[in-house]
């Protein structure tokens, strides 16, 4: 069967759905619409409609683009298991954990876009069009390493679909490689995107070495607490079959990720709170207030209490095997850590300002608005995805039914 058959076929999928399908679909684009006017509304006035300063100079979109960094890449945490070890029942299910990362890859590009003032420059940072300054350039080596990884995740989860269309193992002396590679670049798109914060000396808070390791560890947090929800809807609503061993698995990988995860935040705590210097102070904005400022502290704490409940939540096999209290520590984990490596990373870093001000952000209906439709673009772009992953996993959509339609 030609490739053309499978692309039609695809196509005919996407256009084909129960009412439900329709209805999801038109929520998505009226959510997609209200990002465009805000983003339209942004361009055309500039980002004095947004909630950002000279003073602080990042907000909800550069914190909405760290969380999603680490959502691409938890996609290497089945990958390792499945592939490296062998371990079937997940390895099953890793194509929807890369078009899990493809979608939030693509989220990524669009809330760094988003961030730009002048984003028709863009084309300075492409090669032989601008200058990428490489090596100098962290930002020029994640806008590498974060278009590499949508390219190796597109490669892989692409060839392992139309493998299945065909109803053929895949190549593993092909495929294999680059499955091998997806697992350093997805630890470089999370570790690249924490030197751009580090290695800026003048920013005290985000200047410590251990942050790229507590980025790793509460992407394998975060993101496959996604996938689990994910995982049981798609169970519910299909004939896709996932079984409780590989959600279990991964509920396991989990505790182990956020036991590392606390362990490196309280011993950054210790490290500031017990050598008392004037660096100090952005914690002290954060879980306290600084100078009567303290628009962050009930959401830093909120934060907080919900990363160690739902970390005692998958401590315990009892509770983590009970999918009532194993999706309520998904829900608390993924909220725990959009706020804590959202605007609880990104907004202490400018506060107070060199000069010792505190200068307070809180984003504006404008920064809402694009913020969700370009989480409505990267859930479309998922659910579109799922529309022909599923079929095809199922059995319902491969070569044998092109030919016999």
């Amino acid at each position: 069967m030609r490739r053309s058959g499978f692309v039609s076929g695809a196509i005919q999928r996407l256009l084909k759905g129960p009412p439900g399908y329709y209805l999801w679909l038109a929520f998505l684009l009226t959510v997609i619409a209200v990002g465009i006017l805000g983003y339209a509304w942004q361009l055309k006035n500039g980002l004095i409609v947004t909630g950002m300063t000279s003073y602080v100079s990042w907000g909800l979109y550069i914190g909405n683009f760290t969380f999603l960094v680490g959502v691409a890449a938890a996609a290497v945490l089945l990958i390792i298991p499945a592939y490296l070890y062998d371990f079937g029942p997940i390895k099953e299910i890793v194509i929807v954990a890369e078009a899990l990362a493809v979608s939030a890859i693509l989220m990524v590009l669009m809330f760094v876009t988003a961030d730009l003032g002048r984003p028709e420059r863009f084309w300075h940072l492409i090669p032989f069009l601008g200058m990428l300054n490489l090596p100098r350039s962290m930002l020029s080596w994640d806008l590498v390493v974060v278009n590499g990884y949508l390219l190796l995740s597109v490669t892989i989860a692409g060839y392992l679909l139309y493998r299945a269309y065909q109803k053929k193992e895949p190549n593993m002396s092909f495929i294999l490689p680059f499955i091998l590679l997806s697992i350093p670049w997805a630890v470089s798109i999370h570790t690249v995107t924490a030197f751009l914060y580090n290695g800026l000396p003048a920013r005290p808070f985000w200047n410590a070495s251990i942050l790229a390791p507590r980025f790793l560890a509460s992407a394998f947090c975060s993101g496959p607490a996604l996938i689990i929800l994910i995982y049981q809807i798609v169970r519910k609503y299909t004939k896709f079959h996932v079984t409780n061993e590989a959600l279990y698995k991964i509920a396991e990988l989990i505790c182990y990720a956020m036991a590392i995860n606390l362990f490196l935040l309280g011993a950054e705590i210790f490290k500031e709170v017990y050598s008392d210097t004037v660096h100090l102070a952005p914690m002290k904005y954060l879980y306290a207030g600084l100078h009567g400022k303290d628009s962050l502290v009930p959401w830093m704490w909120t934060a907080l209490v919900f990363n160690v409940i739902a970390f005692l939540i998958f401590l315990f096999p009892t509770s983590r095997k009970n999918f009532t209290t194993l999706n309520l520590g998904c829900l608390l984990m993924i909220v725990g850590i959009w706020i804590e490596k959202g605007l609880g990373l990104v907004v202490p870093g400018f506060i107070p300002s060199p000069l010792g001000e505190v200068w307070e952000y809180a984003p504006t209906m404008t920064e809402v608005m694009v913020m969700m439709g370009i989480w409505g673009v990267g859930i479309m772009v998922f659910t579109l995805i799922l529309k022909i992953i599923i079929p095809i996993e199922t059995g319902e959509f491969t070569i044998d039914s092109q030919v016999s339609a």
